[in-house]
Protein backbone atom coordinates (compact mmCIF):
# COMPACT_ATOMS: atom_id res chain seq x y z
CA UNK A 1 0.00 0.00 0.00
CA UNK A 2 0.99 3.51 -0.72
CA UNK A 3 0.74 5.23 2.40
CA UNK A 4 1.79 8.62 1.27
CA UNK A 5 -1.28 8.56 -1.20
CA UNK A 6 -3.51 6.74 1.14
CA UNK A 7 -2.90 9.86 3.90
CA UNK A 8 -4.14 12.13 1.66
CA UNK A 9 -7.20 9.95 0.76
CA UNK A 10 -7.92 10.05 4.15
CA UNK A 11 -7.20 13.81 4.91
CA UNK A 12 -9.59 13.73 1.43
CA UNK A 13 -11.95 11.92 3.55
CA UNK A 14 -12.14 13.73 6.62
CA UNK A 15 -13.50 17.21 4.82
CA UNK A 16 -15.91 14.78 3.21
CA UNK A 17 -17.36 13.14 6.09
CA UNK A 18 -17.42 16.17 8.20
CA UNK A 19 -19.14 18.10 5.25
CA UNK A 20 -22.27 15.43 5.20
CA UNK A 21 -25.76 16.61 6.33
CA UNK A 22 -27.35 14.10 8.42
CA UNK A 23 -26.33 11.40 10.46
CA UNK A 24 -27.32 8.91 7.55
CA UNK A 25 -25.22 10.48 5.02
CA UNK A 26 -22.55 10.08 6.91
CA UNK A 27 -22.75 6.99 7.74
CA UNK A 28 -23.31 5.95 4.08
CA UNK A 29 -20.19 7.73 2.88
CA UNK A 30 -18.28 6.00 5.84
CA UNK A 31 -19.26 2.47 4.42
CA UNK A 32 -18.67 3.68 0.44
CA UNK A 33 -15.25 5.07 1.13
CA UNK A 34 -14.22 1.67 2.82
CA UNK A 35 -15.04 0.08 -0.08
CA UNK A 36 -13.21 2.38 -2.41
CA UNK A 37 -10.14 3.11 -0.13
CA UNK A 38 -9.12 -0.26 1.21
CA UNK A 39 -7.75 -2.43 -1.40
CA UNK A 40 -9.83 -5.88 -2.29
CA UNK A 41 -12.43 -4.70 0.41
CA UNK A 42 -16.28 -5.70 -1.57
CA UNK A 43 -18.66 -4.39 0.61
CA UNK A 44 -18.57 -2.83 3.86
CA UNK A 45 -21.10 -1.58 6.43
CA UNK A 46 -22.23 -0.18 10.14
CA UNK A 47 -23.62 -2.70 12.07
CA UNK A 48 -25.11 -1.62 15.63
CA UNK A 49 -26.95 -3.29 18.33
CA UNK A 50 -29.18 -1.70 20.13
CA UNK A 51 -30.66 -3.47 23.04
CA UNK A 52 -29.78 -6.82 21.78
CA UNK A 53 -30.85 -6.17 18.19
CA UNK A 54 -28.87 -5.84 15.34
CA UNK A 55 -29.38 -2.85 13.02
CA UNK A 56 -27.85 -2.39 9.63
CA UNK A 57 -27.03 1.25 9.82
CA UNK A 58 -25.64 1.28 6.38
CA UNK A 59 -24.46 -1.16 3.85
CA UNK A 60 -22.53 -0.74 0.43
CA UNK A 61 -22.27 -3.95 -1.65
CA UNK A 62 -23.38 -7.49 -1.25
CA UNK A 63 -23.97 -9.69 1.72
CA UNK A 64 -23.26 -6.71 4.69
CA UNK A 65 -27.34 -7.11 5.66
CA UNK A 66 -27.44 -10.51 5.27
CA UNK A 67 -24.48 -11.01 7.27
CA UNK A 68 -25.35 -8.33 10.21
CA UNK A 69 -29.22 -10.04 10.05
CA UNK A 70 -27.43 -13.96 10.82
CA UNK A 71 -25.17 -12.54 13.40
CA UNK A 72 -28.37 -10.68 15.17
CA UNK A 73 -30.00 -14.01 14.92
CA UNK A 74 -27.72 -16.23 16.59
CA UNK A 75 -26.48 -13.37 18.65
CA UNK A 76 -23.10 -15.17 17.92
CA UNK A 77 -20.22 -13.44 15.23
CA UNK A 78 -16.86 -11.61 15.41
CA UNK A 79 -19.09 -8.02 16.13
CA UNK A 80 -20.56 -9.26 18.72
CA UNK A 81 -17.03 -10.23 20.72
CA UNK A 82 -15.36 -7.36 20.03
CA UNK A 83 -17.78 -5.31 21.81
CA UNK A 84 -17.89 -7.90 24.68
CA UNK A 85 -14.07 -7.48 24.81
CA UNK A 86 -13.76 -4.19 23.63
CA UNK A 87 -11.47 -2.61 26.44
CA UNK A 88 -9.12 -5.37 25.00
CA UNK A 89 -9.02 -4.74 21.25
CA UNK A 90 -11.41 -2.83 19.06
CA UNK A 91 -10.39 -4.81 15.86
CA UNK A 92 -11.17 -8.10 14.39
CA UNK A 93 -9.45 -9.98 11.24
CA UNK A 94 -10.35 -12.68 10.03
CA UNK A 95 -8.15 -14.05 7.28
CA UNK A 96 -9.78 -16.88 5.87
CA UNK A 97 -13.29 -17.57 6.56
CA UNK A 98 -12.96 -20.70 5.02
CA UNK A 99 -11.34 -22.59 7.88
CA UNK A 100 -13.04 -23.28 11.14
CA UNK A 101 -13.79 -20.72 13.12
CA UNK A 102 -14.54 -22.35 16.45
CA UNK A 103 -15.78 -19.15 18.59
CA UNK A 104 -18.96 -18.46 16.24
CA UNK A 105 -19.40 -22.25 14.21
CA UNK A 106 -22.70 -20.93 13.19
CA UNK A 107 -21.40 -17.93 12.32
CA UNK A 108 -18.96 -18.45 10.26
CA UNK A 109 -20.89 -21.76 8.59
CA UNK A 110 -23.58 -19.11 7.20
CA UNK A 111 -20.88 -15.97 6.30
CA UNK A 112 -18.87 -19.13 3.91
CA UNK A 113 -22.87 -19.53 2.13
CA UNK A 114 -22.97 -15.89 1.65
CA UNK A 115 -19.58 -15.77 -0.01
CA UNK A 116 -17.19 -13.99 2.43
CA UNK A 117 -14.00 -15.25 1.87
CA UNK A 118 -11.78 -12.75 4.67
CA UNK A 119 -13.33 -9.98 6.85
CA UNK A 120 -11.82 -7.56 9.23
CA UNK A 121 -14.17 -5.31 11.11
CA UNK A 122 -13.13 -1.93 13.78
CA UNK A 123 -15.41 -0.93 16.36
CA UNK A 124 -16.81 3.00 16.15
CA UNK A 125 -18.37 3.14 19.56
CA UNK A 126 -19.71 1.39 22.31
CA UNK A 127 -22.82 2.70 24.75
CA UNK A 128 -24.09 0.83 28.03
CA UNK A 129 -25.05 -2.32 25.95
CA UNK A 130 -24.83 -0.64 22.58
CA UNK A 131 -22.14 -0.64 20.19
CA UNK A 132 -21.63 0.01 16.15
CA UNK A 133 -19.09 -1.32 13.91
CA UNK A 134 -17.47 -0.81 10.65
CA UNK A 135 -17.62 -4.07 8.65
CA UNK A 136 -15.04 -5.07 5.93
CA UNK A 137 -15.66 -7.78 3.40
CA UNK A 138 -13.83 -9.31 1.11
CA UNK A 139 -15.00 -12.40 -1.56
CA UNK A 140 -11.65 -13.84 -1.65
CA UNK A 141 -9.22 -15.19 1.44
CA UNK A 142 -5.99 -13.46 2.29
CA UNK A 143 -7.42 -10.11 1.39
CA UNK A 144 -7.21 -8.47 4.24
CA UNK A 145 -3.17 -8.38 5.49
CA UNK A 146 -2.22 -6.85 8.94
CA UNK A 147 -1.48 -4.00 6.21
CA UNK A 148 -4.99 -4.07 5.16
CA UNK A 149 -6.41 -4.17 8.30
CA UNK A 150 -4.32 -0.98 9.25
CA UNK A 151 -6.15 1.03 6.71
CA UNK A 152 -9.48 0.01 7.57
CA UNK A 153 -8.54 1.00 11.56
CA UNK A 154 -7.17 4.58 10.06
CA UNK A 155 -10.60 4.91 8.38
CA UNK A 156 -12.60 4.15 11.18
CA UNK A 157 -10.95 6.02 13.52
CA UNK A 158 -11.75 9.01 11.35
CA UNK A 159 -15.27 7.65 10.76
CA UNK A 160 -15.58 7.24 14.53
CA UNK A 161 -14.72 11.10 15.28
CA UNK A 162 -17.13 12.48 11.52
CA UNK A 163 -19.93 9.95 12.95
CA UNK A 164 -19.84 11.54 16.70
CA UNK A 165 -19.81 15.14 15.38
CA UNK A 166 -22.68 14.02 13.25
CA UNK A 167 -24.61 12.88 15.80
CA UNK A 168 -24.15 15.44 18.32
CA UNK A 169 -25.00 17.87 15.59
CA UNK A 170 -28.21 15.75 14.88
CA UNK A 171 -28.97 15.98 18.67
CA UNK A 172 -28.99 19.29 18.64
CA UNK A 173 -30.96 20.25 16.05
CA UNK A 174 -34.00 17.82 17.22
CA UNK A 175 -33.29 19.76 20.46
CA UNK A 176 -34.33 23.09 18.83
CA UNK A 177 -37.04 21.60 16.62
CA UNK A 178 -38.39 20.22 20.06
CA UNK A 179 -38.10 23.96 21.77
CA UNK A 180 -39.09 25.44 18.88
CA UNK A 181 -42.50 23.33 18.26
CA UNK A 182 -43.22 23.47 22.11
CA UNK A 183 -43.36 27.04 22.07
CA UNK A 184 -45.21 27.45 19.13
CA UNK A 185 -47.93 25.36 20.50
CA UNK A 186 -47.62 27.76 24.09
CA UNK A 187 -48.48 30.32 21.88
CA UNK A 188 -51.58 28.86 20.38
CA UNK A 189 -53.01 27.85 24.15
CA UNK A 190 -52.66 31.35 25.06
CA UNK A 191 -54.10 32.97 21.93
CA UNK A 192 -57.23 30.66 21.79
CA UNK A 193 -57.77 30.27 25.80
CA UNK A 194 -55.93 33.51 27.25
CA UNK A 195 -53.57 31.42 29.19
CA UNK A 196 -50.72 32.40 30.63
CA UNK A 197 -47.36 31.23 29.62
CA UNK A 198 -46.71 28.34 32.86
CA UNK A 199 -50.29 27.18 32.56
CA UNK A 200 -49.70 26.65 28.54
CA UNK A 201 -47.10 24.63 29.39
CA UNK A 202 -48.76 22.82 32.26
CA UNK A 203 -51.44 21.95 29.82
CA UNK A 204 -49.00 20.45 26.99
CA UNK A 205 -47.33 18.70 29.94
CA UNK A 206 -50.74 16.75 31.29
CA UNK A 207 -51.60 15.46 28.23
CA UNK A 208 -48.00 14.13 27.86
CA UNK A 209 -47.95 12.56 30.98
CA UNK A 210 -51.98 11.41 31.02
CA UNK A 211 -51.41 9.78 27.59
CA UNK A 212 -47.68 8.62 27.56
CA UNK A 213 -47.00 10.83 24.28
CA UNK A 214 -44.42 12.89 24.00
CA UNK A 215 -44.14 16.22 24.81
CA UNK A 216 -42.85 17.10 21.27
CA UNK A 217 -44.90 15.04 19.86
CA UNK A 218 -48.67 16.93 21.59
CA UNK A 219 -47.35 20.36 20.69
CA UNK A 220 -47.52 18.94 17.18
CA UNK A 221 -50.84 17.82 17.38
CA UNK A 222 -51.81 21.13 18.47
CA UNK A 223 -49.95 23.12 15.39
CA UNK A 224 -51.71 20.08 12.95
CA UNK A 225 -54.83 20.95 14.48
CA UNK A 226 -54.35 25.14 13.91
CA UNK A 227 -53.14 24.41 10.00
CA UNK A 228 -56.35 22.45 9.43
CA UNK A 229 -58.63 24.73 11.07
CA UNK A 230 -60.28 25.46 14.17
CA UNK A 231 -61.43 22.09 16.17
Amino acid sequence: MEWQKFAEEMAVLARTLLKQDSVQETLDEIAASAVKLVDGCDAAGVLAVRKGRAVTLSSYGDMVEESDRVQGELGEGPCFDLARHADEDRVFRIVDMTRPQPDWPRYAEAARALGIGSMTGILLYTHDEDFGALNLYARRPGVFTEENATAGWLLASHAAVALADARTIDQLEHALETRHAIGEAMGILMERHGMSEDDAFSVLRNISQHHNIKLRDVAQRIRDKRAGGPS
